[in-house]
């Protein structure tokens, strides 16, 4: 297990030096910023010295470091090359690296319905599932940004809240409708990474003052629950909790046409060609490609009503 664990290590540290920041080789790897920080000096104590180090245009291999760089883009070259030769004998294994929200938010409660149809397709997403993550590429990666790749849908986000603070709501005077009410907000948010309340209450109104002040959540998968219980209003993309509308457990806090476009669409790359694709990863994109075009047809019925 030693082994598995540096090879993870390395895989962390090569892809951190490519793409020059913890956070990008996150998103590319399917896990968080703070577990490639962990692989890396997990890596950095069992040899004794520092690998890593940061440079004006970003993260920069460090002087022992630098020497190893050449052969470990080699290895990993070629230890994709051989996961994609190898591969062809795992033939009921899909493997997704995607936005971590996404993942969580959108994919994974609509996944079921997929298993129920095709019981002996395996999965691993962003590191978990069915089946161990491998080291080569994923048969997919889904990312909200810009760039190369197939656009799925795009979002836009709206002012979310729990049932029950509709009536408190309903007492304040039009157009002021927020004033005093508990707001809260996403990190990405607070850097700036995502609209959030300054963003909507600027396009929007509602409130002048304090829209910076509340309380701050990790990300949706942690602010969503807190809406659910009435804690407060969320500006959050609509993709995200359309079940829980449709359930009743969160509710628009204003009509969705009141919204502001998200900066970025998701976005599906995959690896090799159509003819490199197995029959079961197929048939799973047209089923993705299906519920991405569900989803983008229920987020224009709302926000155009």
């Amino acid at each position: 297990m030693a082994g598995v664990a540096h090879l993870k290590s390395l895989q962390a540290l090569e892809m951190a030096v490519r793409e020059g920041s913890l956070k990008a080789a996150a998103a590319r790897l399917g896990i968080t910023p703070a577990a490639i920080g962990q692989r890396i000096r997990a890596l950095e104590d069992h040899l004794g010295t520092v690998l890593l180090k940061r440079g004006p245009s970003g993260l920069e291999p460090g002087p022992a470091l630098e020497a190893a760089l050449p052969d470990l883009r080699a290895a990993f070259a070629a230890l994709e090359r051989a996961s994609d030769a190898l591969d062809l004998r795992r033939t009921s294994e899909i493997h997704i690296v995607a936005d971590t929200d996404w993942a969580e938010l959108w994919l994974l409660p609509r996944l079921p319905a997929f298993r129920a149809e095709h019981p002996n397709v395996l999965f691993n997403i962003n590191g978990l599932g069915d089946v161990p993550m491998r080291l080569g590429a994923p048969d997919m990666r889904v990312v909200c940004g810009e760039g190369a790749g197939e656009v799925l849908f795009r979002d836009v986000f709206v002012a979310v809240t729990g049932p029950d603070n509709t009536r408190r709501m309903a007492d304040l005077p039009e157009g002021r409708r927020l004033e005093g009410m508990p707001l809260l907000h996403m990190r990405a948010q607070r850097e700036g990474e995502m609209p959030g309340w300054v963003e909507w209450c600027r396009r929007w109104g509602q409130r002048d003052q304090g829209v910076e002040r509340g309380v701050v959540y990790l990300n949706p998968r942690l602010a969503i629950p807190a809406v659910r219980e009435n804690i407060g209003f969320l500006v959050c993309g609509l993709s995200l909790c359309l079940d829980d509308i449709g359930a009743g457990s969160v509710v628009c806090a204003f009509p969705p046409a009141l919204h502001v476009p998200a900066p970025h669409p998701y976005r599906m790359t995959l690896r090799g060609t159509h003819r490199d694709r197995r029959p079961q990863t197929e048939r799973f994109l047209a089923w993705l490609r299906g519920q991405a075009a569900d989803t983008a047809a229920r987020i224009d019925g709302l926000t155009a009503a």
